[in-house]
């Protein structure tokens, strides 16, 4: 995993998978409501996830949750 890649998931990113997860297709200001969060910045961070490929563009303009499941392992190390 490249650098650009670790820097995708932070904690407000996996919030926002979260809720998208089997909502279906909903726009970005449904996914700020459902967060309590600023548009501004969730408009922010599902760039970064469309970017990433952990998010579609869906037909109706919103986004979606494509997968059923995500695997994710990591390795944390000391400096």
């Amino acid at each position: 995993m490249n650098s650009q890649r670790r820097c995708v998931l932070t904690a407000k990113r996996w919030e926002l998978l979260k809720v998208l997860r089997g909502a279906g297709p909903i726009s970005m200001r449904e996914a700020a409501r459902r967060v309590d969060r600023d548009v501004k910045a969730v408009h922010s961070d599902i760039t970064a996830l469309l970017s990433a490929g952990l998010l579609n563009r869906a037909e109706n303009g919103g986004v979606e949750f494509p997968f059923d499941a995500v695997k994710v392992e990591f390795l944390l190390q000391a400096a």
